[in-house]
């Protein structure tokens, strides 16, 4: 019961529900998702001269990144190199210490804290472990995060629900439990729930790093499939054969550093 309730603070910080929680039910107060409409050429993060830092320690320095609309962009790195706190930057959990950075037209240095809300309803989010309620069914899954973020009207959730389902490929599963369900299979159910609210951006983190080498291949063609509509992919992973088999550009993590390289290099 408490790894739920972890579990449940984690999406509602994460998905930026602000709620009023009451056992046996859902959430009471919701937030409206914000609608933002954008050229295939727009760039949709950039970033001069940026430092990252925790606490008292620099992650990463002098980062300078620009990224359009519909690009897919690996970000690679040994662990502690600073992925996850440049994934955590992007969503406003992690202040920029210094430089300049806009994502989908938000400021990152100057954001208040009542707009990060109608940030995060742009960004869809993919974690390594799946993170879905153990509780419910994966329709009820997704109804929860649709109605957390302001959905009200039932036929429309469940047209939505069906949607993204079939997008990835397990509209069937919807009354299954998690536990019913492989990784590859739950992951699909998170690929799913992170396109409920028409992302401009997909954040993965680490999304085949439970998976077996087949199951990461299916995954990432999801993604890939995902990119090729227009949305921006920008994925964390330690899985190189991937890359391989799917080249894209690349970022790595180094040395307090983030810098392209070559795929012939990784």
């Amino acid at each position: 019961m408490a790894n739920f309730y972890s579990l449940l603070k984690k999406l509602t910080h994460i998905f930026c529900i602000s709620t009023e929680f009451i056992l046996n039910t859902t959430v009471i107060l919701l937030l409206l998702p914000n609608k933002i409409f954008c050229l295939m050429s727009q760039s949709v993060l950039s970033l001069k001269n940026v430092t990252i830092v925790q606490g008292a320690r620099t992650i990463l320095s002098n980062v300078n990144l620009e990224v359009k609309q519909g690009e897919f962009i690996y970000i690679i790195g040994k662990t502690g190199t600073g992925k996850s706190s440049f994934m955590k930057t992007l969503y406003a959990d992690l202040p920029l210490a210094e430089g300049e950075g806009t994502i989908m037209d938000f400021d990152l240095v100057t954001i208040k804290e009542d707009d990060i809300p109608y940030l995060r309803r742009k960004i869809g989010f993919v974690f390594q472990d799946f993170q879905l309620l153990p509780d419910r069914n994966v329709k009820d899954n997704l109804h929860f995060v649709l109605k957390a973020t302001g959905w009200t009207d039932e036929t429309e959730i469940q047209n939505k629900i069906d949607e993204v389902l079939e997008k990835v490929g397990v509209k069937e599963y919807a009354l299954k439990m998690p536990h019913q369900l492989s990784g590859g299979e739950q992951q699909r159910v998170a690929i799913a729930r992170a396109l409920l609210n028409n992302p401009e951006i997909i954040l993965a983190d680490e999304p085949t790093g439970n998976l077996d080498p087949q199951t990461s291949v299916e995954v990432l063609d999801v993604l890939k499939k995902i990119n090729a509509t227009g949305k921006t992919v920008i994925m964390a992973t330690h899985d190189y054969a991937l890359l391989m088999k799917f080249p894209s550009k690349t970022l790595k993590c180094e040395d307090s550093s983030l810098f392209e390289v070559v795929q012939k290099t990784v």
